[in-house]
């Protein structure tokens, strides 16, 4: 059994939603075609229809939305709720009060009589905590009239520890990795992750390579950790602090040079550590769409020949590490997030709590607008975030943060050179993070 993996974002298997099974099924057991990066408009049309159907199962689910039991007490029964269609409530010609839909947030560019049909809505605004986006997708509350929907209140999709989800659909491999059944089942490498408790990894963001104080700090870094290397070290971009220009793949080739060499100084953590590499948005690639392959092996090359345990891959990428499954995603989403609210919260103090929030419920890495937030149709699954991973890192120029939600520890280690160079500490044996 591997004890550790990275798995690329090309390489994270596919399921596809069943919904007269009830049950995910794997790519090849469905008439859905192989994914291209080259997308068809029915991958456009699956993307936002995927992310619907994984949200309405885990929602029916939900202890609020399953309906009470025959003998149960009347109270028990009043407080449930019952999710309704657009269909259904078309299908009506008197109020029906006390209606729960789930929708996605957009604008309409065209108006036809179907549309205003579909979504004739007025809003009382209230909002339950959360960054709402156009491409959200949102629980409505309220009542429906004369084809109009009155919307009372919005809230996200309830979220789903991953122990429920596995409760429900057993030991599917969804994550990736050369395990055929999910490593969540293995007492070994429980064991082996339990027993193993000086395994920590260390994550670094905007690591510009470019800048002279920056090899520097790595420099100090590297020596303070030399006396008990850790098990790896992340190592996210943007590599560069000038992006583009015409002399940026030579100016980075050199510059991962120079941090080869400044690794080979300290033979125990050349020996012992591992080096991950995830591109950030302004590196060399093929433009902003999500997922980003990675770095280009003319660029790498040199690198890997000098430090053998070291990986570049894709943006996000995912860990598994033991029975421990980690998702990383470097990108300026919570500043993006926060540009294309509908409503901008209240407490803007607490914007990280909002963020992950957002995300966990979304089941998704960047539930914005596609115009916003640009996917390869096909490969959208990549981004999912379902069901919900240990650690999730999401490695963003915002101040450094460290919040849980449903059994998720979420971690933005902040910009290094922007934020002080501050990084962040992981502890798998105890789940437990340091700055």
């Amino acid at each position: 059994e591997n004890v550790f993996n990275v798995i690329g974002a090309f390489d994270i298997p596919r399921y596809i939603y069943n919904s007269e099974r009830k049950k995910f099924l794997p790519l090849a057991m469905t008439e859905v075609p192989g994914p291209s990066l080259f997308g068809t408009a029915r991958d456009k049309a699956e993307l936002f229809r995927e992310r619907y159907s994984i949200l309405q199962q885990r929602i029916h689910r939900h202890e609020l939305f399953t309906p009470s039991p025959v003998a149960a007490h009347p109270d028990d029964s009043k407080s449930k709720f019952q999710l309704k269609t657009v269909e259904t409530l078309l299908g009506n010609t008197a109020k029906v009060g006390e209606v729960i839909v789930l929708g996605m947030i957009t604008q309409l560019k065209e108006v036809s009589t179907f549309a205003l049909k579909m979504h004739s809505l007025t809003f009382l605004h209230q909002f339950h905590s959360g960054l709402y986006t156009e491409s959200c997708f949102v629980l409505a509350e309220g009542w429906y009239e004369d084809e109009v929907f009155h919307v009372n209140a919005f809230g996200f999709p309830p979220t789903e520890p991953s122990a429920t989800t596995r409760a429900f659909y057993g030991n599917i491999n969804f994550f990736g990795g050369p395990s055929s059944s999910s490593v969540k089942a293995s007492a070994k490498l429980k064991q082996l992750e339990e027993e193993n408790e000086d395994a920590m990894f260390v994550f670094v963001s905007d690591v510009w390579l470019d800048q002279a104080e920056v090899l520097e700090k790595l420099h100090m870094m590297f020596s303070g950790y030399s006396s008990a290397p850790p098990t790896c070290f992340f190592f996210c971009g943007n590599f560069s602090s000038a992006p583009y220009g015409r002399n940026q793949i030579q100016s980075l080739k050199g510059s991962l040079k120079a941090l080869a060499d400044i690794i080979c100084e300290y033979p125990s953590i050349h020996k012992s550590s591992r080096f991950v590499f995830v591109p950030g948005p302004e590196d060399p690639g093929p433009g902003s769409i999500l997922p980003r392959p990675p770095l280009a092996e003319n660029i790498t090359q040199e690198f890997k020949q000098l430090v053998p345990f070291s990986v570049f891959t894709t943006n996000p990428c995912r860990i598994q590490y033991c029975t421990q499954e980690i998702i990383i995603f470097r990108e300026d989403l919570v500043n993006k997030m926060c540009r294309n609210c509908v409503r901008f919260p209240n407490s803007n103090m607490d914007i990280p709590n909002h963020f992950v929030k957002t995300i966990l419920s979304q089941g998704h890495l960047s539930p914005l607008p596609l115009y916003v937030s640009p996917v390869f149709w096909a490969y959208d699954y990549s981004l999912r975030v379902y069901p919900v991973p240990d650690l999730l890192i999401t490695a963003d120029k915002h101040d450094p943060f460290t919040v849980t939600n449903t059994d998720c520890l979420c971690i933005n280690p902040g910009s290094f050179p922007r934020s002080g160079f501050s990084f962040k500490v992981y502890y798998p044996s105890n789940k437990t993070v340091e700055d």
